[in-house]
């Protein structure tokens, strides 16, 4: 299962000289504004048009809900949006199979990753905005790097920076971006060298949050809070608590890893001969089909859609298993359509929509607390998709907030359990990277 990419550290700590770093945080400083303002004008543009699409036009139409040839239709038009924009510079970004990649992006691939990302978000295909966010965040790292004649391996320091930047965007804080990062960084064994990128990172992603909660007088830019509302408060700790987070992790991970590692063996297999165009409105139409039936079948078709966060109210307080069965198949199975077919996006939120999915059988079966569910369910979710287990964990104390901070320690058993498991299958299961063929000799070369 492909898991954060962290990028080369740039110069050592121990050979980085005190002014040399200390640029890197001014820079890292200067970054973080604009990192922030790109990100919140993209999840803007999708959120307005998401909401004109799904709401306002329907209803202009005389319609009280998205009507079957929206359900059908939108993620076709999507899908088309989204091919367009891959074939600008960038190919609209990186691909989601590959799980979250912190790499730079160029600055010239901006046009083409926020075009598929409103294509891939607003219209209803299964990825969240962290991938694309992430990116851009990267693309305006590069560009000051460029500006401040940056090496190539002070301009990837830089970009992380960005990319901290834009998670605190998404997230609502720098402590998410912290965490991913600090965790990235030492599973690709950086040691000493983790204080050069991590710094201008938390203070990119420090100062970019000032965007949100305002500054002075100015009382900030709304923006997604990490949370589900209405959790009851959870501070009656059972041992068969812990069970059930065991269990969670283990389902979860199972079949998050089948996900995973079956979008992956398809994009690794050429995508099985088939063109661009008819992967992704095929994708596009088999996602459509897929929440339409979800209707018929009772659950709601705008719960099947996009990535998951916004859905985690009404999952939570869902008290029927057909429903909740059919919501969870066609999630996971839109999930990864999306995943294999070429939309642009991230993994990591419909992966924890469908380990909160599987908690909430625990809810409906054996009275366990809702709060319980979210909160190790989005650790679960997290690890399972990216094998990060601090994030995991801190997310998870996020999303439950002040309810589920008692909650915090079966999240960290039910995290382990999807780790191990997660990793034992990923060590059977996981496609091999293609091997290039070896290069041909020269006409001339010696034989043998």
């Amino acid at each position: 299962m492909a898991t954060a990419h962290a990028p080369s550290p740039g110069p050592a700590a121990g050979g980085a000289d005190g002014k040399r770093l200390l640029r890197l945080i001014g820079i890292g400083a200067l970054i973080g504004l604009p990192a922030a303002a790109v990100s919140v004008a993209l999840l803007g543009i999708v959120h307005e048009v998401e909401h004109w699409l799904w709401h306002d036009l329907p209803d202009d139409l005389g319609y009280d809900d998205a009507p079957w040839f929206f359900v059908l239709g939108l993620p076709v038009v999507g899908a088309v949006i989204v091919l367009l924009a891959r074939m600008l510079p960038g190919d609209g970004g990186h691909d989601p199979s590959e799980g979250l990649v912190m790499e730079p992006m160029p600055f010239k691939d901006i046009p083409g990753v926020a075009l598929a990302a409103v294509g891939t978000l607003a219209f209803g295909a299964v990825l969240g905005p962290e991938g694309p966010l992430v990116a851009l965040g990267s693309a305006v790292a590069v560009f000051f790097a460029g500006l401040f004649r940056r090496g190539e391996q002070e301009t990837k320091v830089l970009a992380t920076a960005g990319s901290a930047s834009a998670i605190s965007a998404l997230f609502g804080g720098p402590l998410p971006a912290g965490a991913l990062l600090t965790e990235a960084s030492a599973a690709m064994g950086l040691g000493a060298m983790q204080t050069v990128v991590l710094l201008p990172a938390f203070v990119s992603a420090a100062i970019g949050y000032m965007i949100f909660v305002g500054v002075g007088s100015w009382s900030g830019v709304d923006t997604f809070e990490l949370s589900v509302p209405g959790l009851p408060l959870y501070d009656n700790a059972q041992v068969g608590d812990m069970l059930v987070a065991v269990v969670v992790g283990i389902v979860a991970s199972v079949v998050l890893v089948l996900i995973r590692t079956s979008a992956t063996r398809f994009v690794r297999g050429g995508r099985r001969g088939l063109s661009k165009p008819v992967l992704l409105l095929g994708g596009g139409l088999l996602v459509g089909l897929i929440a339409l039936a979800a209707d018929g079948l009772g659950a709601s078709s705008q719960d099947v859609f996009f990535s998951g966060q916004a859905a985690l109210p009404t999952l939570t307080t869902e008290t029927s298993v057909k429903i909740l069965l059919v919501l969870l198949v066609a999630k996971a199975v839109a999930y990864l359509i999306c995943l294999s077919c070429g939309f642009r996006g991230g993994a990591i939120f419909p992966a924890i929509f469908v380990a909160i999915a599987i908690a909430q059988f625990a809810v409906i079966w054996f009275d366990v607390s809702p709060t319980l569910a979210v909160t190790v369910g989005t650790a679960v979710g997290m690890v399972a998709s990216t094998r990060l287990v601090l994030a995991g964990i801190l997310m998870a104390a996020l999303l439950g907030g002040s309810a589920g901070l008692e909650a915090v320690p079966a999240a960290v058993i039910g995290a382990v359990a999807a780790w191990l498991t997660a990793t034992f299958l990923m060590a059977r299961l996981a496609p091999a990277a293609p091997v290039s063929p070896p290069a041909a000799p020269p006409a001339d070369a010696p034989a043998g």
